[in-house]
């Protein structure tokens, strides 16, 4: 999976965290973070390692709801 790319909608300060696939690349989650100093993106950061057992980094989409992350591994 190096070099690919997840497209992500996120919705902060969810009751509970729940990660949905949309299709290849594409999902949505649900996490109970708000979305202050970046705790939002860091708890979608853990909710793809749990899940998906791949590590990302956030390339966009920082401070908003769609957010596209490049997986590591």
């Amino acid at each position: 999976m190096n070099g690919q790319y997840l497209s992500v909608k996120v919705h902060p300060n969810a009751g509970k965290n729940v990660l949905i696939s949309l299709g290849p690349g594409r999902l949505e989650a649900w996490v109970k973070a708000k979305p202050v100093g970046g705790q939002a993106n860091e708890a979608v950061e853990a909710l793809l390692l749990r899940h998906l057992e791949v590590r990302v980094r956030l390339i966009k989409g920082g401070g908003g709801r769609f957010k596209v992350f490049r997986v590591l591994s």
